[in-house]
């Protein structure tokens, strides 16, 4: 059997590299390789484009002669049976077009779910925001993570905004929070105790894998660090027990949009949490 041709091993080549691209620079950023700026930024949505659109380029070509083979201007025959070579190019060649396709679409969804998620730091209670012990936000400050915005504030007035388009500008982190995610609220403590409800936190943040949980129930304020699977971005999360109720708060450490992260990380810390001391 003859080997393969040229333009066809590439093709193969290059759709086994465009997933092998992206899981590097994931990856590359969560070991520490790199910062998340040449990670994310660069190596995903600068970059990545250029690779998918090469990769999907010489998928095409290969694609176009293999129906160049299979009309019969260049088709062979092997072992009596026409043309195979040309279906499997084709094959290859289509297969090569859908990998890059694919990743292209799931990057049109991500930046789709970004301006549905344009802030990265979420709460239960929008007036008065859980806040981070000194400890947590030194943390922060040495990191170079985000600031902690006030959530009055409109975005125009708050520097990584700076740019956004008009009618989200003028809105405020409350103002967003409370349009967006308006399921999220705060948990009803009910018979529970204060001490019940921090144990309760804690437990539920380590089921959820965070690192560095702490709790004080003196101040009523349990804390733990969520990390991020791929690019291993961190996000500090803070549970406020009260008197009646717990508040929540996460916030990213990078990055402008979560993504929905936060949010969904809330309603699940919230939803385990609510499981061990019997409310809702």
């Amino acid at each position: 059997m003859k080997t393969l041709a040229w333009y066809t091993k590439l093709s193969l080549g290059l759709t086994a590299f465009v997933p092998l691209y992206f899981m590097i620079a994931a990856l590359g950023t969560k070991i520490g390789l790199w910062g998340w700026m040449t990670g994310l930024v660069g190596m995903t949505f600068t970059a990545g484009p250029f690779v998918l659109g090469i990769a999907f380029v010489v998928a095409l070509m290969v694609v176009i002669i293999g129906l160049i083979n299979w009309t019969g201007r260049k088709a062979e025959k092997e072992d009596g049976v026409k043309r195979p070579r040309s279906k499997m190019v084709m094959g290859v060649g289509i297969i090569g077009m859908i990998v890059p396709a694919a990743f292209a679409l799931f990057g049109v969804a991500t930046a789709s779910k970004a301006d549905d998620n344009p802030i990265h730091d979420i709460a239960t209670d929008t007036a008065t925001p859980p806040m981070f012990s000194a400890k947590v936000i030194a943390e922060r400050e040495e990191a170079g993570a985000n600031p902690l915005n006030n959530y009055q504030t409109p975005l125009a007035e708050i520097e990584m905004y700076k740019g956004a388009p008009p009618e989200l500008a003028i809105l405020s982190h409350a103002q967003i929070i409370n349009d967006e995610y308006p399921e999220l609220s705060p948990l009803p403590l009910g018979g529970a105790s204060r001490a019940d409800a921090v144990a309760a936190v804690a437990a539920a943040m380590g089921a959820m894998g965070f690192s560095d949980i702490r709790q004080n129930a003196e101040e009523g304020r349990v804390e733990g660090v969520a990390e991020t699977f791929w690019f291993g971005f961190k996000d500090d999360v803070v549970a406020r027990i009260g008197e009646s109720e717990i508040d929540f708060r996460s916030v990213s450490r990078v990055g402008q949009s979560d993504l929905g992260a936060n949010a969904a990380r809330i309603a699940e810390l919230r939803e385990k949490v609510a499981n061990q001391i019997g409310q809702r």
